[in-house]
């Protein structure tokens, strides 16, 4: 074997890449070698990825681009789906972990407090309301009446 020849891991921490369809993602192939390893990336399959123009492009570097898109261009094969990258030199391959790739739609909500009845000197439990379709994007971090935080 030869001591001038590796493979390695940069970055096998990458497990979830999560983006905003009006911005895209560019995401670095997390392994790198010496000589200068191939970079390939492909989906958790194993089935090679394909550029798709103005959609999906893997540089020469080895980075996969996922671009900006509209709504209605979503497709949950290229924007919501496992990938993984592999690295070969003379050294031999490497694959990384899958890399879960997701797409997120910016759109409007509105957080709300469920309402409650209670009589004075009683207890009243609050409840944040948060739509489904941002809850795990979202938390609570504070309570306020009147602008005023609560404790």
């Amino acid at each position: 074997e030869d001591v001038g020849t590796s493979l390695y891991f940069v970055n096998d921490s990458i497990q979830q890449v999560t983006f905003s369809s009006t911005v895209g993602v560019v995401i670095p192939c997390p392994a790198a070698g010496s000589p200068s390893a191939v970079l390939r990336w492909y989906l958790s399959t194993g089935d090679d990825i394909y550029d798709v123009p103005h959609i999906r492009h893997v540089h020469a570097n080895g980075t996969l681009q996922l671009y900006p898109f509209s709504p209605s261009a979503f497709n949950s094969f290229i924007h919501d789906n496992d990938y993984f990258c592999t690295a070969e030199n003379s050294a031999g391959k490497i694959r990384s972990p899958n890399i879960r790739v997701k797409a997120v739609f910016r759109e409007p909500y509105t957080v709300r407090v469920e309402d409650q009845r209670s009589m004075r000197g009683n207890v009243a439990v609050f409840k944040c309301l948060i739509p489904s379709s941002v809850q795990e994007y979202v938390s609570v971090v504070s309570w306020e009446k009147d602008t005023v935080s609560i404790i």
